[in-house]
């Protein structure tokens, strides 16, 4: 990196037409930066919120994508938009593609908006005044810091393009792509290459369009030859796609490969027939009064080259989408075998269960954030019940049986106090998961609005009222290890009494989260569930009361019981608040519910 600096400050210490050239693309991409931070700032939310009521059709879907990225004049935030609300289930694969091909088609506005305003004008004197404005409006609130950046983007824009001409114009005595002479196809091919290489290097194929257009103006290259490198920016442009999807989830590398082939596609296509093509071009630019200009007709050919990649895959979406799917399915959560084992000792090499559906791509929008968190908080309240079965001694079978096998409950006492202790189990399933979700809850790029604050104040809650869950379960399993088999008759039956009610507890979380009933309603059930728990609760403890009168269990032991009754009904109440807080304020926001989910197989299995 130190070598490249020293070698790029050599060169525009010599070459003072290449440092305006660099220092104008530097100052265009840095008010990309600009432009994009100041829409998202402006428009984000209503982009959300418009998203989930324009992806019902094809149609739509192919709109949005070519409206959001005319406003924010960025594929690639529409793009980490797209990405977000698919990983998180707000939108299907086929409406996401459509946006993705509308996002292709939208970037040519900016093509148009450059040719326009770069070549008609000077604009180093209009950028000045937009830079104080846009300064004074960044001291006011967020909407009007948006709006100050908008200005703020448009004057680098505006600084960058007057340099970036000045420095083609200066570095023409050792910049000269026209005299590079390869003929046919093979010379298309070199300069959609060059196309590609300057779009991965600079991140941007609207700065590399707007060098193409600069050098096209200058007279430093040829019509054909800017053809070929706006089709290379398209392509390069997908690099960037692909390079960003690796480290993310399922949906995002379904969108890049995607993409990959949509402009990979065209481009292959367009070079084919670039020679119809360019003579279409310039049929359709006298059509509209356009001949003669040389940089018009590169906005004109940078349509036609994304309209046939429209034409070429909207209408088999659907069947692109299902093949995607297909080659990369969705990873199912892992099912994970912990061997039972005598000395109560996790194999070591068992990984740590983590977090699965927090995908980074969803922190710079709200609704995509909360809905992450919400999955993730449905892997956790999986993953706690499960380990308060284990923890309990408890099959996990028995939570999606029928009804309770007595047999079976019998059964699985006996391996009280010889598999894996609570302790262990929090720190290999719940712990990790615990700490990614704050973690990425920590993280949030965005204002929340007072609907979204209320629904990740309720998330915090849900995922702390689980590991309270848990942690009373690893209370609990002190005393249930040593007595429920091998104490007193009288105290190992209340052992059992209250393992029972605590499976019963377990199911009926279960059961009310997947009843699909209005929120009043399952508020009623939660009440009954609250008659029952404390009617059970009384009854115990009359019963620990007789059991002492008739001199079956002494003081010592009816204390134990009581406290162990304590951490059950903290159990039962720390789940049914989870169920509260789903039904809350958030609900409109967060509809899922802890505990459901489509995949009924059990992530934590003993051998």
């Amino acid at each position: 990196m130190w070598l490249l600096a020293l070698v790029l400050a050599a060169s525009f210490w010599f070459s003072p037409g290449w440092s305006r050239l660099a220092g104008g693309l530097a100052l265009f991409l840095f008010g990309m930066q600009c432009l994009e931070e100041g829409l998202r700032l402006l428009a984000g939310s209503e982009l959300e919120r418009f998203l989930g009521k324009a992806t019902d059709r094809a149609w739509k879907s192919l709109g949005f994508g070519i409206f959001a990225t005319v406003v924010v004049q960025s594929s690639t935030l529409v793009s980490l938009l797209t990405i977000a609300f698919l990983s998180t289930g707000l939108i299907g694969l086929a409406a996401g593609l459509c946006i993705v091909f509308g996002a292709n088609l939208g970037t040519t506005s900016g093509v148009w908006l450059l040719a326009l305003v770069g070549q008609n004008a000077s604009l180093g004197d209009m950028a000045l005044p937009l830079a104080v404005f846009g300064i004074l409006l960044g001291f006011n609130g967020p909407r009007s810091r948006g709006v100050g950046r908008v200005l703020l983007a448009v004057c680098f824009l505006f600084l960058g393009i007057d340099l970036m001409k000045t420095g083609f114009l200066d570095a023409g005595e050792w910049l000269d792509p026209a005299q590079i002479q390869v003929p046919g196809l093979l010379g298309a091919v070199l300069f959609a290459g060059v196309g590609m290489l300057v779009t991965a290097l600079v991140q941007s194929s609207h700065a590399s369009l707007m060098l193409t257009l600069t050098a096209l103006a200058a007279g430093q290259i040829g019509l054909e030859q800017a053809f070929a490198l706006a089709i290379g920016a398209n392509v390069g442009s997908t690099i960037t796609a692909v390079l960003g999807s690796l480290g993310g989830a399922r949906a995002g590398k379904r969108l890049a490969v995607a993409h990959v082939l949509f402009n990979g596609t065209s481009a292959v296509l367009t070079l084919l027939l670039l020679g119809p093509l360019t003579a279409l071009t310039r049929l359709a630019a006298a059509g509209l009064g356009l001949d003669g200009s040389v940089v018009f007709e590169l906005a004109l050919f940078h349509t036609l080259f994304n309209a046939l990649g429209l034409l070429l895959f909207v209408p088999w979406h659907r069947g692109l989408a299902g093949w995607l799917e297909r080659i990369l399915p969705e990873v199912a959560e892992p099912r994970v075998l912990i061997a039972e084992v005598s000395n109560g000792h996790a194999p070591p090499e068992l990984p740590q269960t983590r977090a699965r559906y927090l995908d980074e791509s969803a922190l710079g929008s709200a609704g995509a954030a909360v809905q992450a968190v919400a999955r993730e908080l449905q892997h956790l309240a999986r993953l706690s019940l499960e380990v308060i079965c284990h923890a309990l001694y408890l099959p996990v079978d028995q939570l999606r049986s029928v009804q309770i096998d007595e047999a079976l409950l019998q059964a699985s006492a006996q391996t009280a106090g010889r598999a894996l202790d609570a302790e262990q189990l929090y720190q290999r399933h719940i712990k990790g998961v615990y700490g990614d979700l704050l973690s990425y809850m920590g993280r949030l790029e965005v204002n929340l609005d007072e609907a979204h604050s209320r629904a990740w104040m309720a998330s915090q809650l849900v995922a702390l009222q689980l590991v309270d869950a848990v942690k009373d379960a690893k209370h609990l399993q002190k005393n249930l290890s040593r007595l429920l088999t091998n104490g007193e008759p009288a105290v190992s039956a209340a052992y059992a009494d209250l393992r029972r009610q605590l499976l019963w507890v377990l199911r009926e979380m279960r059961a009310i989260s997947l009843l699909d009933l209005p929120a009043e309603a399952l508020r009623a059930r939660l009440e009954v569930f609250d008659n029952q728990a404390a009617n059970f609760d009384a009854a115990f403890r009359e019963r620990l009361f007789a059991a002492v009168r008739e001199q079956r269990m002494d003081g010592l032991r009816a204390g134990s019981l009581m406290n162990d009754l304590g951490y059950a009904s903290r159990i039962g109440q720390s789940l049914r608040n989870v169920l509260l807080l789903g039904l809350g304020d958030a609900h409109e926001i967060m509809p899922q519910l802890p505990f459901r989910s489509g995949d009924e197989a059990p992530l934590i299995q003993l051998e």
